[in-house]
């Protein structure tokens, strides 16, 4: 067990140097049960990779993380069983946390057919008692075409009222397979930004660093890399209906070009958990004065928005710091946000300064082991902007950083 201190104060947050799987499941699971009972609910129907994730630990290679298909895993979780039930296809590759009980792994269940809703309706008629109250986090057409016949207790809930809440606090083996992925995600970059030159296409990048990624141990790729050429000015840039920069835009086969600022945003997982990682980069040159000191404007309000940072504080305690810090204005997009969650999704609750309204950050209370990240942007017609993303766990008395990697080629 390592401790990192935080770079406010003293205070430590002890992170395993490697995740106790085991351990990781039975305390999630015991968050997950926790939090139906608090919501009267007796059984959970997953359909949602990522709450299949966290709710049974099961993890299976991927090119992208969001995509189900017809063979898409399913978890069902009662609140009186400390085992889930986990519907998946097992085969070479796959990892399901084989401490699961046998009779609760089940094969593949297909629920975009009306015949797999059929059969699956049969399957939830033996594992959960008639009269329960049900929450479900997805619907299929196949299940929306069943009805409400397809679960014992009737019309089911929303699960994300029980999942969402149980997410917000990370145990100690969550954030260090944060930390896992993050240091995974930032030795595979490097070797991007190492390689980045003129003629260099975006896609070649993706490339880069999908394949380092997955040497260096990364279970899926969250997202399609970002490599985002940013225009020169808002009037260059692609239409937004609320007329502020697009992002993010899809990677292509487009050539970069000398004096290139690039926004960039990648995210994979390691054992379910994520990374996130954000940074500007210049394409064969050094920043000029005026977007050197976009990078301290940027420094200045991460800095003002980390010093009220930590548990007791609230979301608007953030977003204030935030903009104060840039002379009264958001420096976010108004389509994101200041800083968000993260965890066996790349973004989680709490969303920060979105358009949930003042009151929403008004009333969200950061608690210790909540992990935040935060990216403020920093934007000047002329220069092509700039922004980074900063993971961080929070502390009693502040807060720990997870993200390791320098500025360049702005600073350290």
């Amino acid at each position: 067990m390592t401790a990192f201190a935080t770079r406010r104060g003293s205070v430590t947050f002890p992170i395993p140097d490697v995740p106790d799987r085991a351990r990781m499941r039975r305390e999630t699971g015991e968050r997950l049960r926790a939090s139906m009972t608090a919501r009267g609910v007796d059984a959970l129907v997953l359909l949602n990779n990522s709450n299949v994730v966290y709710a049974t630990g099961a993890n299976w290679p991927l090119g992208d993380a969001g995509l189900s298909h017809v063979e898409r895993p399913v978890a069902v979780v009662l609140r009186d069983d400390p085992w889930p039930h986990l519907f998946m296809p097992f085969r070479e590759g796959a990892s399901a946390e084989r401490d699961l009980p046998a009779d609760h792994l089940h094969g593949p269940v297909y629920l975009e057919f009306d015949e797999g809703v059929e059969n699956f309706a049969r399957l939830l008629a033996e594992l959960i008692p008639a009269g329960s109250s049900i929450a479900v986090d997805e619907h299929t057409g196949a299940m929306l075409r069943a009805g409400k016949q397809i679960f014992p207790g009737g019309a089911p809930t929303d699960a994300a009222l029980v999942v969402g809440p149980a997410k917000l606090i990370k145990t100690p083996d969550e954030i260090s397979c944060i930390r896992t992925a993050c240091r995974i995600t930032e030795r595979a970059v490097a070797e991007v930004q190492a390689a980045l030159a003129p003629g260099r296409r975006q896609i070649d990048l993706s490339a880069g660093f999908v394949r380092r990624a997955f040497e260096y141990g990364a279970t899926a790729n969250m997202l399609d890399a970002i490599w985002q050429v940013m225009p020169s000015t808002k009037a260059d840039g692609v239409w937004t209906t609320h007329g502020d920069l697009a992002l993010p835009l899809l990677t292509t086969e487009r050539e970069l070009e000398a004096g290139d600022v690039l926004w960039t945003d990648v995210s994979i997982t390691y054992g379910g958990y994520c990374s996130d990682f954000g940074r500007t980069w210049l394409v064969g040159g050094e920043p000029s004065a005026a977007q050197q000191r976009q990078f301290e404007q940027w420094r200045t309000i991460l800095t003002a928005v980390l010093d009220v940072t930590k548990a007791g504080a609230t979301a608007a305690d953030l977003t204030r710091a935030a903009i104060a810090a840039n002379g009264g204005a958001k420096p976010w997009l108004p389509h994101f946000y200041l800083g968000h969650s993260i965890g066996v999704s790349a973004a989680e609750l709490p969303m920060i300064g979105t358009d949930l309204g003042p009151e929403y950050d008004e009333n969200f209370v950061f608690e210790p082991g909540m992990v935040l990240v935060l990216e403020p942007v920093v934007w000047e017609d002329g220069t092509g902007g700039y922004r980074s993303e900063e993971i961080i766990v929070i502390t009693e008395e502040g807060w720990t950083p997870l993200t390791d990697y320098p500025y360049d080629p702005y600073g350290n």
